[in-house]
């Protein structure tokens, strides 16, 4: 049997691009990373709970942050832990704009992200689901 294919093979199709990485997404993380060590080592607020940022949207022209905090605890701690966030935020930007070098740094929005406690929820609900299937199938 006769091999007709010519080497190398070019395909233009393989040809990787490099994938957008947008620079919005770029000082998002680097927003998220520096916040993430401000609040732990800066904020000495006894009100403030256990929180972890979750994720950071920065607008296209760099002015606004939105910030996705995850709060462990009640409803209450939840609420007392944003509203120091919230008032914080003028302090937090003035420290980013210190620690990254950029003309502008954007004005701090926090937000509770429920993500977690609906992910928890829901796994519940599934447990709840398969225990119950399996109790169904021991009565037939």
């Amino acid at each position: 049997m006769l091999c007709t294919r010519q080497f190398p093979i070019t395909v233009p199709d393989l040809i990787i691009m490099p994938r957008e990485f947008p620079r919005t997404h770029r000082v998002g993380e680097q927003v998220q990373r520096e916040l993430a060590a401000l609040i732990q080592n800066e904020l000495k607020d006894p009100r403030l709970g256990m929180i972890s940022i979750s994720a950071v949207s920065v607008s296209r022209d760099l002015a606004h942050a939105k910030v996705y905090v995850s709060v462990l605890g009640s409803e209450v701690q939840v609420a007392e832990s944003m509203t120091v966030l919230k008032h914080a935020a003028g302090y937090l930007r003035h420290k980013l704009g210190k620690s990254m070098h950029m003309r502008v740094i954007p004005e701090l929005h926090f937000f509770h992200d429920r993500s977690l406690e609906e992910g928890a929820r829901i796994g519940a609900l599934i447990n709840q689901a398969i225990a119950s299937d399996k109790g169904n199938k021991g009565e037939e």
